[in-house]
């Protein structure tokens, strides 16, 4: 068992933080290359959104990736910020890269939450009443219409910007074996499409092997496609998946330090 990887399915650069948040606690660690993000062209449409930003009342920003596509595009056109606009994020990663790059204050699901979704979201007190609000969704390709839709209903005149596209690959032949064969130790996945491919190669060996998730909504989507032991991260974060990998491995030693929020 002390050999066996913690499989990862984090995509792009964030899967760095990820992996060295559970190697810092004596665990290996695999990478599943299964999702490619890539950003889409800058169509017209979009350029006018980038450059009329200083219109909105509030920008919502729904992932990490989002941000970057949101930060890359505010530096070609505003090389001073506009002031004025309240910025959201789904979770505290987005928020710390939207505060590193930008230098903006974030709104964040309340701790008291205990995750990072779009529901938790979308009970801070100032998406409640939107009457007549522009907002502006950052968002990638597909997704869930959860948050639009109910910003919409609550008031806001809301533009959803497509920045990027998710592309899925098929997993390596070493990794569908280990998938096949349920050789790891757990498996991280904070993405429902995601977990829906991975699925798709998973043996019942690897549907009783821990899996580790970042919401109950990815928990429970996590009992309909047949994994046996789901585990409910507190948050997305490097540092509370890599609690509740520990805490699946070994139930005594994933002590939680409540200075180790940290937002990579």
């Amino acid at each position: 068992m002390e050999d066996l990887p913690v499989l990862i399915s984090r995509p792009g650069e964030r899967a760095g933080p990820l992996a060295a948040a559970i190697e810092a606690r004596g665990l290996p660690v695999e990478r599943l290359e299964v999702m490619h993000l890539e950003p889409l062209p800058e169509t017209s449409a979009v350029r006018t959104a980038w450059l009329d930003i200083d219109h909105f009342d509030k920008v919502v920003v729904v992932s990490p990736f989002a941000a970057e596509c949101l930060a890359a595009a505010l530096d070609r056109y505003w090389p001073q910020l506009p002031v004025g606009i309240d910025y959201y994020a789904l979770g505290a990663s987005t928020a710390a890269l939207l505060h590193r790059r930008l230098g903006v204050r974030v709104h964040v699901p309340s701790p008291v939450a205990g995750e990072d979704t779009s529901e938790a979201l979308l009970r801070l007190a100032s998406l409640k009443t939107l009457e007549e609000q522009r907002v502006l969704l950052v968002a990638g390709e597909g997704g869930r219409a959860l948050l639009a839709d109910t910003l919409a209903a609550r008031g806001a005149r809301v533009n959803r910007l497509t920045v990027y596209q998710r592309r899925l690959l098929d997993p390596s032949p070493p990794m569908q074996a280990r998938l096949a064969e349920g050789n790891f130790r757990a498996l991280v996945v904070s993405s429902g499409e995601i977990l829906e491919h991975l699925a798709r190669w998973c043996s019942d060996a690897a549907l009783n092997q821990p899996l580790i998730v970042s919401s109950s909504r990815l928990a429970t989507l996590a009992g309909r496609l047949g994994f046996r032991l789901p585990v409910v991260a507190s948050g997305a974060t490097p540092a509370a998946l890599a609690v509740a990998v520990a805490r699946s491995s070994a139930p005594e030693e994933a002590d939680v330090d409540h200075d180790d929020l940290e937002k990579g």
